[in-house]
């Protein structure tokens, strides 16, 4: 059961929504990834205008959640990078450190909990089978297809439950 007197709340992914990971894709492209320099080198991710704005719009409306699937040891980091670049205040969601399931199944789950007593406005996600997955649950989803598509980034999604 929503509350109506709370805002709705708008859910943002990081990584190639609101996060450009074009630079450090080459870690996982390599055998065996190397998935301490790839999230290492997060806090050097420039920000996505077009996923950026659409943040800071969705903030004057909605209570802002981020739904990421980087694992939590990269917290500081992730929460440090939203700030320096001026992204409106909200709760971060992440994975657990060696949580392995899809992506599509840890962030609908989140999704789902969350729905529990607030209206979810809108998800904004890359990720084609969590933006599937979660239009057939109902949720309303705008698609970030406004950085190229990485199959080794898709992998790790969704084979490896890595981000």
């Amino acid at each position: 059961m929503t509350d109506s007197s709370t805002p709705a709340l708008a859910v943002f992914d990081l990584d190639n929504t609101l996060a450009d990971t074009a630079h450090r894709q080459r870690f996982l492209e390599r055998r065996p990834r190397d998935w301490d320099a790839f999230f290492a080198a997060a806090p050097q991710d420039p920000p996505i205008p077009r996923g950026v704005a659409l943040v800071r719009e969705s903030a004057a409306e909605c209570e802002i959640v981020y739904l990421t699937g980087r694992p939590e040891r990269c917290r500081r980091d992730t929460e440090e990078w939203l700030a320096a670049h001026g992204l409106p205040e909200g709760r971060v969601y992440m994975r657990r450190d060696h949580d392995r399931r899809p992506a599509r199944r840890t962030k609908l789950e989140i999704l789902r909990r969350l729905a529990r007593d607030r209206e979810v406005r809108v998800l904004v996600d890359d990720d084609p089978l969590v933006c599937e997955d979660a239009e057939r649950a109902g949720f309303t989803v705008v698609r970030a297809r406004w950085t190229a598509p990485s199959s080794a980034l898709r992998e790790a999604q969704e084979r490896e439950g890595r981000t």
